[in-house]
């Protein structure tokens, strides 16, 4: 499982942490945030979902149900652009957590994190 090859949750915080930091300087998607760049709840919410679904601990689960991605995404205007702001983001603190990694997991873990941020980040267009 992916969660076990990166060395469990403090990968997956360190990853989402990169990410917001990002984020909160990003102009496009700032506003789709209700918190703004108060990002903290958020931060503790995709760390959960991505370190469940990525094979650890089921807290997301437990503390807010079924992800429902597109029903949670579907308030916000996702569209071509502010995807590509959020993989801009993501990939980023992706490359700088993975190269954090033993040299002989970086490229598996890297393609699987792109792959399946990048299939996420479509689905989650509603423009």
């Amino acid at each position: 499982m992916l969660f076990d090859t990166v060395g469990g949750e403090k990968f997956f915080v360190d990853l989402v942490d990169r990410f917001y930091d990002g984020v909160e300087t990003d102009q496009v998607l700032l506003p789709l945030y209700p918190e703004g760049s108060a990002t903290i709840g958020a931060r503790r919410r995709l760390s959960l979902f991505l370190m469940q679904y990525f094979g650890g601990p089921d807290t997301y689960m437990q503390e807010r149900g079924h992800p429902r991605l597109r029903m949670r995404h579907f308030p916000y205007a996702i569209g071509e652009k502010e995807r590509d702001h959020w993989l801009l983001h993501m990939v980023s603190a992706i490359d700088v957590s993975v190269a954090e990694l033993p040299v002989e997991f970086q490229v598996d873990v890297r393609d699987e994190l792109v792959g399946y941020m990048v299939n996420a980040a479509e689905h989650l267009r509603n423009q």
